[in-house]
């Protein structure tokens, strides 16, 4: 349904007077696909080109390279009357509910709207699909929800909204930004299953983005983690937290305190230092200023291209489509067929 392939993202700098002053590198070189009925996980610290990709597969951004193709169509290509119908195809679950509600409409007039804009007339028709949108997403009784502002409704109530609105044009492609982060810890298991059910009852596709490693088992079948605008590691959710291979993804599973999640090579402390500039990135592996496993000459020179990884005990690849962009893969596979001392 989706196919990134080498997606760029750059937002170009302008010094007042001086003109072009750089770049910053917000997405660079991102590439993946995602089947009907799938949901994919991306996670990563702040900053590392999460929101710009997902809004750049939104297209509130255009690409500055690279394409993604939406069931054979280029997005970054569409414009006017095409461009709104894609959009219309493609749900999106902001983090913040409260912000992502106009304070002013009433529940009824939010979830009105996008079908008005989307050429729907008919007035009991709309009503027909506001009132069934409500009752998938437990907004009931729908009659007394309806009349209500926003900030009169809690927290879980406010998202279920955002995801009511998202659904209302029955969309193929579902974007949710950190859709729980905002909600209480028993919310967001609430949320998160009704995400999952109207997946899995409309063969959506989901993107998930998140910070939250210990939520994605419960509700992606496809992880990627990305750092300083690249994906660093991609794998089934299983694959990767049994076997996590690129330091960085290490760091964030021993951040995240997941009690399932085993750590291969046992990192035990946070890396030290911040994520590098976007607008002058490392040379090399983007991560090896920060890597304690960093081999010189190499990590600091060369941009390592994803690898199969192996598993602990054999020169089988783990899992399924379980690659990693990292040296340290490379040195496993020569150190298993024999090739270093």
């Amino acid at each position: 349904m989706l196919k990134v392939d080498d997606l760029h993202v750059w937002y170009e700098l302008k010094r007042f007077g001086l003109g072009h002053a750089g770049y910053v590198r917000a997405v660079d070189g991102v590439s993946f696909e995602l089947n009907a009925g799938e949901a994919m996980a991306c996670v990563g610290e702040s900053g590392c080109g999460k929101s710009s990709l997902m809004k750049t597969i939104l297209r509130l951004n255009k690409p500055t390279k690279g394409t993604i193709d939406f069931k054979g169509i280029n997005v970054g290509e569409l414009d006017g009357l095409d461009l709104r119908d894609y959009r219309s195809k493609v749900g999106f679950i902001q983090q913040d509910p409260f912000g992502a509600l106009a304070p002013f409409m009433t529940i009824q007039q939010i979830l009105e709207e996008p079908l008005i804009i989307n050429g729907f007339t008919n007035a009991a028709e709309r009503q027909s699909k506001i009132e069934t949108i409500m009752e998938e997403v437990k907004l009931t009784p729908v009659e007394e929800i309806l009349p209500k502002f926003p900030h009169m409704l809690s927290g879980g109530q406010q998202q279920r909204v955002v995801i009511a609105r998202a659904m209302i044009l029955e969309p193929d492609l579902l974007v949710a930004d950190e859709p729980v982060s905002m909600l209480d810890a028993s919310v967001r298991v609430e949320i998160l299953k009704l995400l999952r059910n109207l997946q899995e009852k409309h063969n959506l596709a989901v993107i998930y983005i998140t910070h939250d490693l210990s939520t994605v088992r419960y509700f992606s079948e496809y992880i990627f983690v990305m750092y300083a605008g690249q994906i660093v590691e991609f794998a089934p959710i299983k694959s990767l937290l049994e076997n996590p291979t690129h330091p960085y993804t290490q760091a964030l599973l021993e951040a995240s305190g997941d009690p399932d999640a085993k750590n291969a090579l046992e990192y035990k402390e946070i890396p030290p230092g911040e994520p590098p500039s976007l607008v002058n990135p490392p040379s090399g592996c983007r991560f090896h200023p920060r890597c304690k496993f960093a081999i010189k000459g190499k990590c600091d020179v060369d941009m390592p291209k994803p690898m199969p990884v192996v598993d602990g005990s054999n020169m089988a690849i783990t899992g399924n489509k379980h690659v990693a962009a990292c040296w340290l893969v490379e040195e496993e596979w020569k150190e298993r067929a024999g090739l270093t001392n």
